[in-house]
């Protein structure tokens, strides 16, 4: 058959087509291939690079950060208030692990000894990481049996050598508790500053932490120590406060005490100012709250809000720490009531519109605008010159004066004395007074009112600022608690120097209140502020809260002095708010408060007593020691002593003496000497000596065999004993000191 040679024709054409479509098939292929590698290869480099740069880096180095020392707070006079110690992280590196028999060996013991649930300490073991952190700020117990452990696990898996490892940390401690908790602040678990100091000047008191770059192999195991770089933390710096310890916790003692004293359902607030720098030697809100453990609530809350629905527990106790927290001192706005009443008068006596001879009358209530607004002595205190409108607290003789100065006037002064802004004190959270309008415009109501502390809302801090410029010559002081910062090597790097703001009112008006609100202390004794061998200055206030509680009145009862009274250097502002005890004046119970706390002050500062005739005859002594002594040897050692000498029992030899060695006794107090056992258990029964004056309370205690030491006003009139130390009826030693507090009879005027 013979050959078709078209066809052989047509099957070689169709062979070289198929091998030409092949090709451009390899071809395209290939340059589609080639394309995705050089495009995903641009992609890495271009687009990637950096990132796949830092995860190469990630797998050849470890870095770990080194915690950095928080600075330490002082106190005045260099005592620790807070300071950071040592403490360590438990960090695990679980890529050691080789099987879960590891993973559960390490977890069961690090859960024991850090007291941490095992299903958590061993989810952490199966992390493929070289740095977890199971536990941070252990102490040194627990660190020293993680140690222990840590060479357990070597012995027992030798590849697991630096499975474990302990980073240096640091935690916050406060040596005082609750000392000036609202001042000092505290930290949270990074170290961060959340109140306070702590946290206005957290960027001063946080270091710069430290890192530790280790080099890891191709089986990311750690390398030699040379390949090691340390980049070591910068410690914070530290910060001395205007706050001194001993004048701090001398406010916080007495503060305490009037709350329990005085049933204060709403805390209390105590400030000490010196009056020419502005600087705060004592800030308190009581209570306190224990700045080592500041999420602990008082037991009341936690049982109310134990009564509460589950849903509304957590707002309620993050509600309750809030209020815990919060500095009244600078946070809370009040009325200042009658206290401001030493503003008003400044300013009409700076003003020239009034002078000591000024009359003003009081029937019992001034009329304004058809608002009767009464007078504390319903009966009126009649024509009273200008001050004894102030010592009378006369509300209707400070209207009169009010509209003498005029609201304008007013207004500038207000602003002048610091009331319109913020102090800016170097604390966080304070708030804006409230006045009645922005602009100082006001009816002739509002005026009425708040020229004797009413209708306007101002602070604590405010109020002692403004004191201070009365007083200190009329310079309004910027408030300060931070004294000066100095780095990790003690170099100051900032010193904090008194600004004066302002001058508001003249020196002269400055000497003349000074002496008025003297007068008010000494005449008002123990009402207004008397302590005996100073020259003190103050003035009480009493002011209704707009928010009572169930339906009833509720008042701030308030005490703003300030000493020596003839060169004033501290002042000092006790406030209560919401007293629910037998009263809620503020003579009655807040001035006994700032009584206290000055009586202790004052001689801590070294300011000098200067005691009158009438004052030196009752000043206190310290007894001697006359234990140990021949009965005659020590009699006379007493009599020169400036006692008394009574000698109990048939004794030759003194065995016991009442009062004790060092106590407190009047000069001439009697000291009983003790010169047998049986002469020791003999008893005198305790009179009541409250309601008697100077004289008969003398009288009595001397007729029972008992020593009396006075405290405050024994000058004013109608002074009687208003309570004693020992209770009437109580058997006590012959001898034995009873502290007896004297006051005025006279009507309490706020």
């Amino acid at each position: 058959m013979a050959n078709k040679p078209g066809k052989k024709k047509s099957d070689k054409g169709a062979l070289q087509l198929l091998r030409s479509r092949t090709t451009y098939l390899i071809i395209i292929i290939l340059v589609i291939g080639f394309g995705a590698i050089i495009s995903r290869l641009a992609y890495l480099q271009l687009i990637q690079g950096s990132y796949l740069q830092e995860k190469a880096v990630e797998q050849q180095l470890r870095d770990t950060t080194i915690s950095a020392k928080r600075g330490t707070i002082y106190d005045a006079k260099g005592k620790v208030l807070a300071q950071s110690a040592s403490v360590w992280k438990v960090v695990l590196a679980p890529a050691y692990f080789e099987n879960n028999t590891q993973r559960k060996y390490v977890a069961k013991g690090l859960s024991e000894i850090l007291e941490l649930k095992y299903k958590d300490v061993y989810k952490k073991t199966k992390q493929k990481s070289y740095y977890v952190i199971i536990k941070s700020k252990i102490e040194t117990d627990a660190r020293n049996k993680v140690l222990k452990f840590m060479d357990k696990v070597s012995d027992k898996y030798r590849k697991l050598s630096n499975v474990i490892d302990l980073v240096d940390d640091y935690k916050r401690y406060y040596p005082y508790g609750d000392l000036a908790s609202s001042v000092i602040g505290f930290t949270g678990s990074d170290d961060q500053g959340l109140e306070g100091v702590e946290y206005k000047y957290d960027e001063y008191l946080t270091g710069t932490p430290g890192r530790r770059i280790t080099a890891k192999n191709g089986n990311q195991t750690d390398m030699p120590f040379q390949y090691e770089q340390n980049e070591d933390p910068e410690d914070g710096n530290s910060i001395t406060l205007t706050v001194d310890e001993t004048i701090q916790s001398i406010a916080e003692k007495y503060m305490k005490q009037g709350i329990i004293d005085n049933n204060v359902i709403n805390r209390g607030v105590c400030i000490i100012m010196d009056v020419n720098t502005g600087a705060i030697l004592a800030m308190v809100t009581a209570d306190g709250y224990d700045l080592n453990n500041p999420y602990d609530l008082p037991q009341g809350d936690l049982d109310a809000i134990r009564q509460l629905p589950e849903d509304k527990r957590a707002v309620a106790e993050s509600s309750a720490l809030s209020a815990m927290w919060r500095n009244k001192a600078i946070a809370d706005t009040y009325y200042p009531g009658s206290v401001f009443k030493m503003c008003t008068a400044s300013m009409a006596l700076n003003e020239g519109l009034v002078n000591e001879n000024s009359t003003f009358s009081c029937g019992g209530v001034y009329t304004v605008g058809g608002e009767h607004i009464g007078c504390h002595l319903r009966s009126g205190h009649g024509t009273q010159n200008f001050y004894q409108c102030i010592y009378n607290s006369c509300n209707p003789a400070f209207i009169q004066i009010g509209f003498k100065i005029g609201a304008e006037k007013y207004w500038n002064y207000y602003k002048a004395f610091g009331f319109s802004k913020r102090t800016d004190i170097d604390l966080p959270g304070e708030s804006e007074d409230i006045f009645f309008s922005e602009d100082g415009s006001m009816s002739e109501v509002d005026l009425a009112v708040s020229s004797f502390g009413q209708g306007i809302s101002i602070t604590p801090i405010q109020m002692i600022t403004a004191c201070s410029a009365v007083v200190n010559g009329g310079k309004v002081m910027q408030p300060y608690v931070v004294q000066s910062i100095a780095d990790a090597e003690g170099n100051v790097i900032k010193n904090v120097e008194p600004t004066v703001k302002r001058q508001v009112i003249s020196q002269e008006t400055s000497k003349k209140m000074c002496e008025f609100l003297e007068r008010n202390s000494v005449q008002g004794g123990a009402y207004n502020g008397y302590i005996a061998g100073y020259h003190v200055g103050g003035k009480t206030g009493t002011s209704e809260k707009l928010k009572s509680t169930n339906g009833s009145k509720d008042y701030i009862a308030s005490f703003c002095g300030f000493a020596p009274a003839n060169d004033p250097k501290v002042a000092c502002l006790v406030f209560f708010d919401t007293p629910k005890g037998n009263s809620y004046y503020g003579a009655q119970v807040s001035s006994p408060v700032f009584i206290n706390i000055m009586s202790e002050v004052l001689p801590y500062l070294e300011i000098q007593t200067e005691y009158t005739d009438d004052e030196i005859q009752y000043i206190d002594t310290v007894a001697g020691s006359y234990i140990g002594l021949s009965t005659e040897k020590a009699e006379k050692q007493a009599k020169s002593d400036g006692f008394t000498v009574t000698i109990k029992g048939e004794g030759d030899k003194v065995i016991s003496q009442i009062p004790s060695p060092a106590t407190k006794i009047p000069t001439d107090g009697n000291v009983v000497l003790y010169t047998d056992e049986e002469s020791e258990s003999q008893t005198v029964t305790v009179p009541n000596l409250v309601g008697y004056n100077i004289s008969e309370v003398n009288s009595v205690a001397t007729a029972y065999g008992l020593n009396v030491s006075i405290t405050g006003s024994i000058l004013s009139s109608g002074a009687v004993a208003v309570s004693q130390s020992i209770d009437p009826g109580s058997l006590v030693s012959q001898g034995t000191v009873v502290t007896v507090k004297f006051g005025s009879t006279g009507t309490v005027t706020d």
